[in-house]
């Protein structure tokens, strides 16, 4: 019945929204209506998409492909261009910006503000944005596990008390730590639009979990050390910071980047510590792409309110920046595709860079719980006065193993997983047209590890050894994957053997015999 009243209500909308002229004071979301104590469904999504786009010439809504139940996952591009296929957006001399929302379902906050931002742009306001930008706005991309909803999802979180979906996919996948290995229909799908309109910059939009501190957001660029030293100093150093200045100024709140002080438990210095540099993260996969990756993250214990207005704050000064830098951010992403990596080393591991980390003022806040209204379970809720702690901050990594980039590496055709994943990223391969010899390079295996213990669906496996050089030959029966193209970076993590995240790790290459199938050319 909820669903047949706004499917009512917003046909009724449609056929006002041209008479009304851009006025969207009647639209609102499902957190909005219920004063943020629900969240929208898929098909509210959808509903809501397809009116503010009906509404508007400077949007235009599609889809980019399919959840694992089939439900088709919807894209709205902003753009003053006629034609916003891929091949023209692309052909265009806009800069491309992704909104990525809803990626774990439980963390609502970037679907409702992505809703509400699409309103705004419908209504008229950043018409200016669109002089310099495309803006391509995935507002709910784990749609499966939104529908998943819950009371009790999300433990601790202060609202929204109706409920909110699942973090996994339909299939308990955690979408934010597939980038790499690539199971599910949604991640395939993600990737494609990667690869389609290959945009300069991806914003990951979520909500903490666990960490207490007094920032109503909390935001990282990528932390792998194999991402382009230019994309890391101008989110660092610029964007970031103008993105913070101008939220303090305008709303009066502070935003920081992302960390957790660990609990006394842990035994390590107590310290403000970010999370994980391995590429299976979206935002860290994106700097291994060439491209700028922005995470988002407002904060679990702010109302629900809080959050959703935090994001759209964030959101919105983020595209502003984009708009007045396009050209430098293009620039800068040019830059690293052109750039060579081969002959130069590039981590396969990383560690926290201990010896820099900084010491650093924190905002520190508490909380008190209250019992959910429906259920009693605690919830937590942030309180003030919040008071700056100083700490160390440990928020970027420096490489403990490193191996430097060879020109290509060749990959026996029956290695059907691995081209398969080489394709799904969009990885650049080419046929070995007759056989040839060459002086070649082989990994002997002088250990193996497999894990016990299942993660995401897959053993982890760790190889140990050392490269032997030798005269092979190369025959048709083999492809050659050349690292002297844009993805090297991404294609150098994948397939070198001891990547802490590449195809070895997650079981899709054989690590049973005496040498690593996969060979390379110095």
């Amino acid at each position: 019945m909820r669903w047949f009243s706004f499917v009512c209500l917003t046909l009724f909308l449609c056929t006002q929204a041209t008479a009304q002229s851009h006025d969207f004071s009647f639209l609102t979301t499902r957190a909005e209506a219920t004063e943020f104590a629900e969240t929208s469904s898929y098909q509210e999504v959808i509903a809501f998409t397809e009116v503010v786009s009906n509404a508007s010439d400077l949007l235009v809504r599609s889809t980019f492909g399919y959840t694992t139940e089939g439900r088709a996952l919807p894209l709205v591009v902003f753009s003053d261009l006629d034609d916003v296929s891929a091949e023209t957006v692309r052909a265009s001399d806009k800069t491309r910006v992704l909104v990525l929302a809803n990626i774990h379902a439980g963390e609502v906050c970037g679907k409702e503000a992505s809703l509400m931002l699409l309103r705004a742009l419908a209504a008229g306001q950043h018409p200016e944005w669109t002089d310099s930008l495309v803006v391509l706005f995935a507002p709910i991309y784990n749609a499966d596990g939104n529908e998943r909803v819950k009371l009790t999802n999300r433990p601790l979180q202060w609202g929204p008390v109706g409920g909110m979906g699942q973090r996994p996919n339909a299939n308990g996948l955690d979408l934010n730590r597939d980038f790499m290995k690539a199971d599910a229909s949604e991640t395939r799908s993600l990737l494609r639009l990667l690869q389609d309109y290959d945009p300069h910059a991806l914003i990951d939009l979520h909500t903490t979990n666990g960490s207490y501190h007094g920032y109503h957001l909390t935001y990282a660029p990528p932390l792998h050390p194999n991402t382009p030293p230019q994309i890391n100093t101008q989110l660092r150093e610029h964007w970031l910071p103008a993105v913070t200045s101008a939220i303090k100024e305008k709303y009066g709140w502070d935003y920081y980047y992302y960390g957790n002080v660990p609990p006394e438990r842990m035994n390590v210095e107590r310290g403000w510590y970010t999370f994980d540099h391995r590429p299976r993260f979206g935002t860290n996969y994106t700097g291994l792409r060439n491209r700028f990756g922005i995470l988002s993250e407002a904060y679990s214990y702010a109302s629900f309110e809080d959050r959703v207005l935090g994001t759209y704050y964030f959101v919105e000064e983020v595209l502003e920046y984009a708009h007045r830098h396009a050209s430098r951010i293009k620039n800068y992403t040019l830059l690293a595709d052109t750039t060579t990596l081969i002959g130069k080393p590039l981590a396969l591991a990383a560690t926290y860079d201990i010896a820099g980390a900084p010491t650093t003022d924190i905002l520190m806040g508490a909380v008190e719980s209250e019992p959910h209204p429906y259920t009693g379970a605690p919830l937590l809720k942030r309180t003030e006065p919040f008071e700056s702690e100083s700490m160390r901050e440990f928020g970027t990594f420096v490489p403990t193993q490193t191996e430097v980039v060879p020109t290509a590496y060749y990959v026996p055709d029956s290695l059907h997983a691995v081209l398969d994943r080489l394709d799904v990223h969009g990885i650049r391969y080419e046929p070995v047209p007759s056989p040839n010899e060459l002086m070649l390079e082989s990994f002997v295996i002088d250990s193996t590890n497999v894990a016990e213990t299942e993660y995401q669906g897959h053993h982890a496996v760790s190889l140990f050894g050392a490269y032997e050089e030798s005269q092979q030959t190369v025959t048709s029966e083999m492809v050659r994957i050349p690292l002297d193209q844009p993805l090297g970076r991404l294609a150098f993590y994948l397939l070198e053997p001891e990547s802490d995240d590449g195809l070895v790790r997650w079981g899709f290459v054989p690590a049973d015999g005496e040498r690593y199938p996969i060979i390379r050319q110095r």
